[in-house]
């Protein structure tokens, strides 16, 4: 086999036991547009997302400070979001889901899961 770029080469991880159609199901991943990326206070690595979903705003805690030069950046961008986690206090703030992006999970620069073309804000995924 020949070389490939550096970003590219990776070994998969194991893929996790299967689950049934139902368990899927039960995740709520939207697609939402990122409004505002702020750092939260006392943290190293934690940004306050406050996310659109149509008919409804949302604040998402992500730990992506370090995962771009300018995290802000990303304000105005589309992206998934798993929208029915429990909510979940972080430095004090709130988290009323999650970001769902690609690559963090295998040690990779993490990019944002984004539509193909623009969609309306809350649309179902999956």
């Amino acid at each position: 086999m020949g070389t490939c770029p550096t970003m590219l080469c990776m070994t998969p991880a194991p893929i996790k036991s299967a689950i049934t159609p139902e368990i899927l199901n039960q995740i709520a991943i939207r697609v939402g547009t990122i409004l505002s990326v702020a750092d939260v206070p006392n943290s190293d690595n934690l940004v306050q997302l406050r996310v659109s979903f149509g008919d409804h705003e949302r604040t998402i805690v992500a730990g992506m400070k370090h995962e771009r030069a300018n995290p802000r950046e990303i304000e105005s961008r589309q992206a998934l979001f798993v929208v029915n986690l429990e909510p979940r206090k972080m430095r004090g703030i709130v988290s009323e889901g999650m970001l769902f992006d690609i690559g963090y999970g295998d040690a990779l620069q993490p990019v944002l899961a984004v539509p193909e073309s623009p969609v309306p804000d809350g649309i179902r995924a999956g």
